[in-house]
């Protein structure tokens, strides 16, 4: 069920006061909605670096996913459980040693790959305990970061890079061709990609004109 389509009219209780969630709905980020629709409905979800948790919310109430999540900021954990949400207190460059292996449908990992310190070893470690493991990061090398880089000799800022050098959580800068290159030396399948501009999807190109892309990856075969 495409996001657009899916209008609650109640909760898990019944009610029928549920207009800030169709709101959050409509109002949705674009990788958010990509991830949605990649979702399969009641399928098992680990977020990685969940945040205040609006993604899994809206796995959770749009696809009944069985979801949970893994942060280590303590007020985006309030949220979650604000949320309902179930979130434990981590840091996902510890690993997720108390997983069993293919344990998740999906493991997510938006936004939070990048940031974290031991990316090879996180994106190894949801491979093991998720059958799919869906990356959304943003492109480093837009066509906006290449200019500003080349005219203003500045470190760039863009819609998908909104931080100054001295504030980004940001530790890894990488360009989609980078992602690409690294999951065929690590033999992994990209299953599919998605490459996002402003308000729609890029088809040409995306390396230069893509602010973010969203891939989904799982092991080969052979390994």
């Amino acid at each position: 069920m495409p996001l657009e389509d899916f209008n609650p009219t109640t909760d898990s209780t019944g009610s029928t006061d549920s207009t800030i969630k169709i709101m959050n709905y409509k109002s949705a980020p674009l990788d958010y909605k990509i991830i949605y629709d990649i979702v399969e409905p009641e399928s098992r979800v680990l977020d990685l670096g969940c945040g205040s948790g609006a993604l899994m919310q809206l796995l959770v109430e749009g696809k009944h996913a069985k979801a949970q999540g893994i942060e280590i900021d303590e007020e985006q954990i309030y949220q979650c459980v604000e949320k309902g949400l179930s979130v434990f207190h981590g840091d996902i460059d510890s690993g997720l040693s108390e997983y069993p292996d293919k344990c998740f449908d999906y493991v997510i990992l938006n936004q939070s790959m990048q940031q974290a310190r031991k990316a090879s070893f996180i994106i190894s470690e949801a491979l093991r305990v998720g059958k799919k493991v869906i990356v959304g990061f943003p492109n480093f090398v837009h066509l906006t970061a290449r200019i500003q880089m080349a005219l203003k000799g500045r470190t760039p800022i863009t819609p998908s890079l909104p931080y100054r050098w001295y504030n980004t959580p940001n530790l890894h800068f990488l360009s989609i061709n980078d992602f690409k290159d690294f999951c065929k030396e690590e033999g992994i399948h990209i299953d599919s990609s998605y490459y996002l501009g402003k308000r729609m999807a890029i088809l040409f190109f995306p390396n230069l004109f893509a602010f973010n892309a969203v891939f989904v990856i799982s092991r080969s075969r052979k390994n």
